[in-house]
Parts: C-alpha cells; sequence; structure tokens
C-alpha cells in the first residue's frame, strides 16, 4: 500500500489543524479538498498544499483517488454528508459532535454499520500522554474508590478569539456545550464507563438565537458515582477546563486539555504529564494502520452515537 489519499471537506480553523498533522506525515497525502468558499481553497492550496479543489462535496467523494474523506464542517451538515461519503464506500473521519441531533447520529452510527466502511471520529484526547496515563494511574488504584467527577469549563469569552465564524456562537449548532463536553463526555466514557441519569439546567442570553452562557449538570456513572458539570462564559478570568476525579485516597485532575496532576493528603498537587510530550498514539498513525487492515485505536461512529445520546440529554433534547 501507498500513502493514504485524503480528500478534506470543510477548511476551518480545527479542519486546518488535521491537515497540517496529513502533510506532516509520511504515509499521509491530501489529493482533494472542498469548502464554500473558494477564497478559502485557494489559500490553503497557496500556503499547503497542491490539492484538487471541489465546491461541491459529492464531487470530491467520487474522486476515485480519494480513499478517507475528512468531514470537518459545522455539525448540522454531518449527516448528509457522511451519508454520501458512506454509500459511495469511503472511508470516513468526521469531526464531533457526530451529528447535529440525536435521530442524526443514531442514523449514521446505523449506516456505517450497514456500509462496513472504517469510520472514525476526531477526538484528540485519547491520544495524548496524559490521558493514557490518567487512565494507567486510575487502573493501577492510585485514588483508591472513585466518589465524584468534576468537570469545568469555564471562558472568558465564547467564542474564543480563533473561533469567529457564523455559527459557534448560535444555540442551533454552536455553544461550549456542544463543541467541549463531547471531548470530556468520550474521555469519561473511555475510562470510567457509560453515563446515565442526566439532568442539567442550562442558562441562556435573552437572544433566543445566542448559544448558553452556563451550564449545572449532575449526571451518574452506572454504579451511581455522580459527575458535576459547571459550565459558564463571559466571565472575568482566563479560560479553565479541568477534570477532576476524586477518590478516597486522592485526585487526578486533567487540567487545560493537556496537565495530568496528582494530590493527596500526604502528597501536594504534582504534575504527572504534560501534553507537549511525544504521544504514544496519533490519530493519523491510528487511521494509517486501519487503512492498512492492521488494528488500530479509533473511535468510530457507534461511540460517537454514544456521546451524542448523553450530549443531546444535556441540551434537553432527548
Amino acid at each position: 500500500m501507498g500513502k493514504l489519499n485524503i480528500g478534506i471537506i470543510g477548511l476551518g480553523a480545527v479542519g486546518e489543524r488535521l491537515i497540517k498533522q496529513f502533510i506532516a506525515h509520511p504515509e499521509t497525502e491530501i489529493v482533494a479538498i472542498c469548502d464554500v468558499s473558494v477564497n478559502r481553497m485557494n489559500e490553503i492550496r497557496e500556503t499547503y498544499v497542491e490539492a484538487t479543489s471541489y465546491e461541491d462535496h459529492r464531487d470530491l467523494i467520487h474522486d476515485d483517488r480519494v480513499e478517507l474523506v475528512y468531514v470537518a464542517v459545522p455539525p448540522k451538515f454531518h449527516h448528509g454528508i457522511a451519508l454520501d461519503v458512506m454509500a459511495a464506500g469511503k472511508n470516513i473521519l468526521c469531526e464531533k459532535p457526530l451529528a447535529n441531533t440525536y435521530e442524526e447520529a443514531k442514523d449514521m452510527a446505523e449506516k456505517a454499520a450497514e456500509a462496513g466502511v472504517m469510520t472514525a471520529m476526531n477526538f484528540p484526547l485519547p491520544y495524548t500522554p496524559p490521558v493514557q496515563l490518567f487512565e494507567e494511574k486510575l487502573n493501577s488504584g492510585i485514588i483508591g474508590k472513585l466518589r465524584r467527577i468534576d468537570f469545568k469549563m469555564h471562558f472568558t469569552t465564547w467564542p474564543r478569539a480563533w473561533q469567529q465564524n457564523p455559527w459557534i456562537a448560535k444555540r442551533e449548532q454552536g455553544g461550549y456545550i456542544r463543541e467541549v463536553m463531547p471531548h470530556y463526555l468520550q474521555f469519561i466514557q473511555q475510562i470510567f464507563g457509560k453515563v446515565t441519569n442526566v439532568n442539567s439546567f442550562i442558562d441562556y442570553p435573552d437572544n433566543e438565537e445566542d448559544c448558553e452562557i452556563g451550564i449545572i449538570a449532575r449526571l451518574e456513572l452506572e454504579d451511581g458515582t455522580p459527575i458535576l458539570v459547571n459550565g459558564l462564559s463571559n466571565i472575568a478570568k482566563q479560560e479553565d477546563v479541568a477534570l477532576r476525579a476524586y477518590g478516597e485516597k486522592g485526585v487526578l485532575s486533567l487540567l487545560n486539555w493537556g496537565t495530568l496532576t496528582f494530590s493527596s493528603l500526604d502528597q501536594e498537587e504534582e504534575v504527572l504529564s504534560h501534553r507537549d510530550r511525544e504521544a504514544k498514539m496519533l490519530l493519523v498513525d491510528e487511521l494509517v494502520k486501519a487503512a492498512k487492515g492492521e488494528p488500530a485505536h479509533l473511535i468510530d461512529f457507534q461511540e460517537g452515537y454514544e456521546v451524542q445520546a448523553v450530549l443531546e440529554k444535556l441540551l434537553g433534547k432527548n
């Protein structure tokens, strides 16, 4: 097998991150790109890669060279495009959340099972050393019996400065519950197990089109362990995203996406790992392995659907 040929639909800020990773990887090549903005496609071609440009995503999907399609469009377009990709028998990598509704996510997971193609989602946390070490330390019993999980997401402003686009501040498909929470729901369900009994209280601004400005929620693991969620935006503090697992013997914390710490009664908080260490597993590496038919660690559409099911309950829509 030669290089894995990639087609990318959607060239926003998040998609651009993976463009850099695909270019840097010795076994992947971007052969086609698609976006609603011709200027944006020209910018990507001038800055990164001389790929074929398509204005219609269906033309990219039916480009015979394309072996894997990366869907990086806003959430409400995931369902239709993903179904077109799978109907063409192409492998697919999709941004999170999987879809914009519970029904769409369920349909995508079912269609993926029928199509028999490789499906994956862009959840980068599991491929980072802090998260891998978090799971290792937890399984070692370092914190003892788990008593509670706390998740905090505080933002000075939402959207952040690098997220300025027409949809991410809107209630229909934007907001930090949809954009940030899925990463940590996937993290929790991978490491701790299924999430149930979701109760949430969301604060919205007066403008009915604008996304949330606060959330307080209580969820549970299947054994009844509580999960508390505290989200707030437009406040006078720096961004603070933190997940803490409180046990009878100690506390493991994942801070601001990539710093793992441990503390106990006998030990002050100690940094165990930073995200900038060399990763043991990279998403692109795993995509290449899977394309070769080798065992790979990917978060597929079924797992994405399970995250979506909890997400929709948080939003009061399922």
